[in-house]
């Protein structure tokens, strides 16, 4: 049960990065595209700053969930280093259920926020329902939720180790 459940949260690990590498490469690709109407034709597309934010939120909360899987989650590092290994696995549960919380409450309020959204556009899009932009909380906060329980069942202290 525990390899099959780290098997898919891998599995959903890669994709949220691939989608928030995919998102990076878009917001980069529009702001050179953005330079390029604004300073060189003379002609800004309005619509590419509110697509560059889109990508941007979706880029953040898509790369989230590999942060949490990686331990890089709110630690107290030197507490941790300095504690036995009992402790090491209390401190483990406890920063676990904290950033659980904290996603669980951006999981509730972010799809109540793309509930409202529905009916919104966006400023300089108004063909595109702010639900988009919205959705990006509750994704990623799935996606977050598989990272932490990953975490929490195989330990990875990447953070720890390549602190300077």
């Amino acid at each position: 049960m525990k390899e099959t459940f780290l098997r898919i949260e891998r599995l959903t690990s890669s994709f949220s990065m691939a989608g928030a590498c995919a998102m990076l490469v878009v917001a980069s690709v529009l702001g050179m595209f953005q330079i390029v109407t604004r300073f060189v034709l003379e002609q800004p597309a309005e619509w590419s700053e509110i697509l560059i934010r889109l990508a941007l939120i979706w880029m953040v909360f898509l790369g989230i969930p590999t942060a949490f899987r990686h331990g890089a989650m709110v630690s107290v590092d030197v507490l941790y280093r300095w504690s036995p290994p009992k402790m090491r696995r209390f401190l483990d549960w406890m920063v676990a259920a904290a950033s659980m919380a904290l996603i669980l409450v951006i999981l509730w309020y972010g799809w109540d926020y793309a509930q409202r959204g529905r009916v919104q556009s966006m400023a300089g899009l108004e063909s595109i329902s702010m639900f988009w932009g919205y959705l990006a909380l509750p994704v990623g906060a799935l996606f977050c939720i598989l990272g932490i329980v990953g975490n929490l069942l195989d330990p990875m202290r990447e953070e720890l180790e390549t602190a300077q």
